[in-house]
Order: C-alpha cells, then sequence, then structure tokens
C-alpha cells in the first residue's frame, strides 16, 4: 500500500483551504478558522499515516507529474519523498497546526481574522512546496511564494505605517539574497543541462570536478539564497522587524519554516557546497558564526520580549548554517527540528504574555507573573532551558552535536569553537535575563495585577509543544538524518559537552547576579558605549540607510533626470520637436500658387544639374 496521493494532498490542501476561505468564508471568523486548522491538521494527520504505512524510506523516493518542457529545459512538477522532507513535513504541519489552533484565540476578536487564515494557508502551502519540491525550478517557484505570503501576514495589521514597512522591507530584503539564488541555479542549470536534484548529484558523484573553477561560486550563489530567508548577516535586518506582524505570525516565520527553508535548501543541496575544489563551506561556516555572535550580543540588551525573541532565532540560525559550514548537515537539521519546538513554543508564550497584558511587550513593564500565568510560565520555562542547551532537554542534544562539529579537525576551526561555545553562554544570559525580569521579582506596572492565564485554546498548543521540547533528544531524530545526510551520529565529544555545560553555568550565574529582583537593567551602566550599541543593533539600519539606501536614491534621481531630459526630453520629444518643425517648414511650400510651384521646379532643376555638370 503505498499511497501515492497522499503526499500531493497533504500539499494542496492548504491552498484549497486558502482559495476557500478567500471566496466563500472571508467575512465569517468561524468557518475561516476551521478551514485553515482542519487543512492543516489533516496534513499532519495524513503525514502520520503515510510514514507509518510506507515508513521513513518509501519505495518511490518521487512522485512526479509532467510540467514543464522548453527544449532543452524539462521540467517535472515532482515531490521527494526521503527522511529529509518527510521529517520536515511533519515539524511543518505538526507545529504549524499549533500555531493555526492557537491563532484561532489570540486572534478571535480581529476583524480580519479571515484575511489572517487565508494568509496562513498560503503561507503553508508554500513551505510545503519548498520541501516538497525535487528540483530547482519548482524549489525557486515555493521560494517566492513563502516571500509573498510573509509580506503579506507581516503587514497584516498594514494600517500601521510600521508594520508596512516592516513587510515591505523583509520583501526587499530578501528579493537581494534570492537574485544571487537565481544566477545560481542559471549556473548551475548551464553546467549539467537539468535541476533535478537527483540528477544532478549523480553527474556530481560521477564527475566531482564538473563545475570546475566555478564550484566556489556556484555555491555561494546559492548560498545567497539562504542568506535571504534565514536572515544571515549581512541580511540579517529584516528578521527583528518582522515582529511588527501578529505573534503567531512569528511563531511561524521564526520557528518551524520560512526562516528555516534557507538552513533546509542548504542540507538539500549540501552536494553542491562539498566539493573538492570549493571554497563555499568556509564562508558559509564564518557568516553562521558571525550572526550567531552579532545576534546575541543585540539580544542582550534589548527589552521588547518579542524582538530578543526574534534575536535568539538569528543567533540560533547562525549555529545551524555553522554546522552546515563544517560539513555537518545532519546536526544542523537536528538543531532546526528541536529549535522549531522551543522556538515556537517561546514565541507562543510570549503571546500568552502579550495577550494577558493588553499588548504590553516590554519585559521592564512586567514581572510577578510566575505566579498569575502558571501554565505559560512553566512551559516558557522549559522552553527557555531548552533553547540554553540544559541536559536533558533536546536542545542540550542539538547543540551539542555543533560545537562538536567545530573540533572535527578536517572541517571545523579553533576559533569556531570559542565561538559557538560563547554564544552559548550568551543565549543562557539573556534568556535568564528575560524569564527573571518578566516571571519573577515584584510587579512592574498596574497591568501586571490584572494579568490572568490565557484560555484554554492557547494554553493547549503550549502543553502540546512542551513534550517534544522536553523530549526531542530522545525521539531518534539524530539517527535519522544521520542515515539520510551520510553521517552517522557517533555520541558526544567529550571537550564540547564540558563547554556547553559551563557556559550554560556561567551565563546563568551571571544572569542571576546582575538580574534578580532587578527594576532596570544594571549593564548599561557597567558597560556603557557597547550596551548602547547592541541596544541599538550594533547601527545596521542606519549604516545602510547613509550607505545602501542613500545611493539607491542617488542613483533613482539621476535615473530620473536621465528619463526626464534625455529619453523623454531630448530622444522623444526632440524628435517629435524636429519632425513638427520641418512638417510645419514643409506645409510653407503648400501654396496652391502655379508661379510658386513652376518656380520651386526649376530651382530644383538647376540645383541637380549643377551637381551633375556645374562639378
Amino acid at each position: 500500500m503505498k499511497l501515492e496521493a497522499l503526499p500531493w494532498l497533504i500539499l494542496f490542501l492548504p491552498l484549497l483551504a486558502a482559495v476557500g476561505i478567500t471566496l466563500f468564508t472571508l467575512k465569517n471568523r468561524e468557518r475561516s478558522a476551521g478551514l485553515s486548522i482542519g487543512a492543516i491538521v489533516l496534513g499532519f494527520v495524513l503525514t502520520i499515516f503515510f510514514i507509518a504505512v510506507n515508513g521513513w524510506e518509501p519505495v518511490d523516493k518521487e512522485t512526479v507529474a509532467s510540467w514543464l518542457e522548453v527544449e532543452p529545459l524539462q521540467v517535472d512538477f515532482g515531490l521527494r519523498l526521503d527522511p529529509l522532507c518527510l521529517m520536515m513535513l511533519l515539524i511543518v504541519t505538526g507545529v504549524g497546526g499549533a500555531i493555526h489552533i492557537y491563532s484561532y484565540g489570540y486572534m478571535r476578536d480581529d476583524p480580519g481574522v479571515g484575511r489572517y487564515f487565508a494568509g496562513l494557508s498560503l503561507f503553508t502551502f508554500s513551505m510545503l512546496g519548498i520541501v516538497l519540491a525535487n528540483n530547482f525550478l519548482q524549489l525557486f517557484i515555493f521560494w517566492e511564494l513563502v516571500g509573498l505570503s510573509s509580506y503579506v501576514l507581516i503587514g497584516f495589521w498594514h494600517e500601521r505605517p510600521s508594520a508596512a514597512e516592516a513587510s515591505k522591507k523583509a520583501f526587499l530584503t530578501n528579493r537581494l539574497g534570492d537574485f544571487g539564488f537565481l544566477l545560481g541555479i542559471l549556473l548551475v542549470w548551464d553546467t549539467f543541462g537539468t535541476l533535478h536534484f537527483s540528477s544532478i548529484q549523480v553527474e556530481l558523484i560521477r564527475n566531482p570536478a564538473a563545475l570546475g573553477s566555478l564550484a566556489t561560486i556556484a555555491g555561494l550563489l546559492i548560498f545567497c539564497g539562504a542568506v535571504g530567508k534565514s536572515a544571515q548577516f549581512p541580511l540579517h535586518v529584516w528578521l527583528p522587524d518582522a515582529m511588527e506582524g501578529p505573534t503567531p505570525v512569528s511563531a511561524l516565520i521564526h520557528a518551524a519554516t520560512m526562516v528555516a527553508a534557507g538552513v533546509y535548501m542548504l542540507c538539500r543541496v549540501f552536494f553542491l557546497l562539498d566539493l573538492p575544489d570549493s571554497h563555499a563551506l568556509e564562508v558559509i561556516a564564518w557568516i553562521g558564526g558571525i550572526t550567531a555572535l552579532l545576534a546575541a550580543l543585540i539580544a542582550t540588551q534589548q527589552n521588547d520580549i518579542k524582538r530578543i525573541l526574534a534575536y535568539s532565532t538569528l543567533s540560533q540560525l547562525g549555529y545551524m548554517v555553522l554546522a552546515v559550514g563544517v560539513a555537518s548537515p545532519a546536526p544542523a537539521m537536528y538543531h532546526l527540528t528541536t529549535h522549531a519546538f522551543f522556538k515556537a513554543l517561546l514565541f507562543l508564550g510570549a503571546g500568552s504574555v502579550i495577550h494577558a497584558l493588553h499588548h504590553e511587550q516590554d519585559i521592564w513593564k512586567m514581572g510577578a507573573l510566575k505566579s498569575k500565568m502558571p501554565v505559560t510560565f512553566w512551559t516558557f520555562l522549559l522552553a527557555s532551558l531548552a533553547l540554553c542547551g540544559l541536559p536533558p532537554l533536546s536542545g542540550f542534544f542539538s547543540k551539542d552535536e555543533i560545537i562538536a562539529a567545530t573540533v572535527n579537525p578536517e572541517h571545523g576551526h579553533p576559533a569556531l569553537f570559542v565561538l559557538a561555545v560563547g554564544v552559548a553562554l550568551l543565549t543562557t544570559f539573556y534568556m535568564s535575563r528575560l524569564v527573571l525580569v518578566a516571571f519573577f521579582g515584584p510587579a512592574k506596572s498596574h497591568g501586571v495585577d490584572h494579568a490572568h492565564e490565557s484560555p484554554s485554546v492557547m494554553t493547549w498548543p503550549l502543553l502540546a509543544l512542551a513534550v517534544p521540547s522536553v523530549a526531542g533528544g530522545f525521539f531518534g531524530i539524530a539517527e535519522l538524518y544521520g542515515h539520510q545526510l551520510g553521517e552517522a551520529h557517533s555520541g558526544y565529544h567529550v571537550l564540547a559537552v564540558v563547554a556547553s555545560l559551563g557556559a550554560v553555568i556561567f551565563g546563568f550565574a551571571f544572569a542571576l547576579g546582575l538580574y534578580w529582583n532587578a527594576a532596570q537593567d544594571p549593564l548599561p551602566e557597567k558597560l556603557g558605549a557597547l550596551a548602547e550599541a547592541a541596544r541599538n543593533r550594533f547601527y545596521f539600519d542606519e549604516l545602510y540607510e547613509a550607505t545602501v539606501i542613500k545611493f539607491q536614491e542617488i542613483a533613482a534621481a539621476i535615473a530620473d533626470w536621465f528619463d526626464q531630459w534625455i529619453v523623454a526630453g531630448l530622444m522623444v520629444r526632440g524628435a517629435h520637436g524636429a519632425t513638427e518643425l520641418f512638417g510645419r517648414a514643409l506645409r510653407l511650400v503648400q501654396t496652391g500658387n502655379l508661379q510658386t510651384y513652376a518656380f520651386l521646379f526649376v530651382l530644383s532643376a538647376a540645383v541637380v544639374l549643377y551637381f551633375m555638370i556645374g562639378r
């Protein structure tokens, strides 16, 4: 029993929900939510059923339908079915399903609920298309659809100028990365004559030097797509601003889906990066490491609960990209999976707090929430500990494998090991700061006095996500990815374990000493300009405003001047004016007088005779 139609049904169910909501139920909140939630929950159930029947390694690895043929390019609409994509299917539909259910409680009173769930379903369809794609063209189409649907969701409250600006910033920043990605795809097609993943991999196994001197360029161009989608330095600036969208959207984008797409893509096409003559992995490793450190430093001085989690996501994505760069895609995917559980839980927990405090997001206006919101507190605490890497929670296992990969003598580097451990310490520090300030200590505003636990439609998804956040390290995920990506799980490196646990202990100790019962942040006074720079995100937005954006404005002004005065003025209006002037002069000759015509005829004949005979 192969059930070949199930993957197609899983893929298209959210699209059908999005179309159905848009055409028929847009004004009906309950039916719109029911269609969207039903589609993704049914997709999750069908995914479990498909895996139960066919296992993680189906007999038919791909299911294909003929789609596009333009000689010499032939592209099929195909679905790839292997452990990598099946696990991602579970993550997207499972974690996404919990977020959909939570959204019903969080967004219930919003007048745009139908539009919200239509956008959510379109986003889910686009993300599932990326996960299941078996060729670059299909992947790129869904890649752009994810960008479009995220634009819609981030700017959901478009009447707010900040939300409108954030959605445009996300869209345009991603287009920069996608331009490089598209060039890389074209280079791959020009070299191999196909965009099919399996065909390219087979050709590279047969001839690893097929790309020749272009191997590094091809790898880095492909990596550009991940730099945009997974918000790596220097295109990391869009992700924190995406917090302007509803909190469940933040959970969806920052946990299991959009930002994970870049890391998933790198692991899917890892055969294009790990080539004998390519230096792409070295660049990827350092970009990931720089992103992880930069974002962790910024997170230590953010006061908005969602922005702290956003920069945490940036840092953890840097961890995953670092793992890919040290030729360890299996640990990268392992951490992507565990991170999807606990980061989605953290964002939904943050949403529960924001909901209880009537949209207050400043942690220095919280406090004393531990007793008022027990379910939110305990689930948020467990997710925070998992993110910090405390054993035996899920984050400990996946983060430890990445730190261990940096010790690998073949692809690792001592500086990357120190960087990874330093980021682990900072992670524990800023998450301990968040928990201590928001949930412990005295109430820091009158809004806390009226706080209460969120309704069950919001707390049940928290409890559901807490289970894999705690026990995800015992699900055999590492072995599954290791088998798929050719890396057998081989225990833990002693140095990595000791360093990781040391980072957790010292990070918590520092935070406890600074923030226990603190009424305000003592760090700015101690660090001065460094704290100010971290709070202002190291002025990257200001730098881009003064350079890239200013250059774009100047270039646009020059282009506008050239268009108005040269193209429209000299070339278009000039040609038009010269023609009109010549026509007016010619009309002066048309007098209707026979003597004038005879005179002109004789004059013309004399001129002709002069040039023919006179010379």
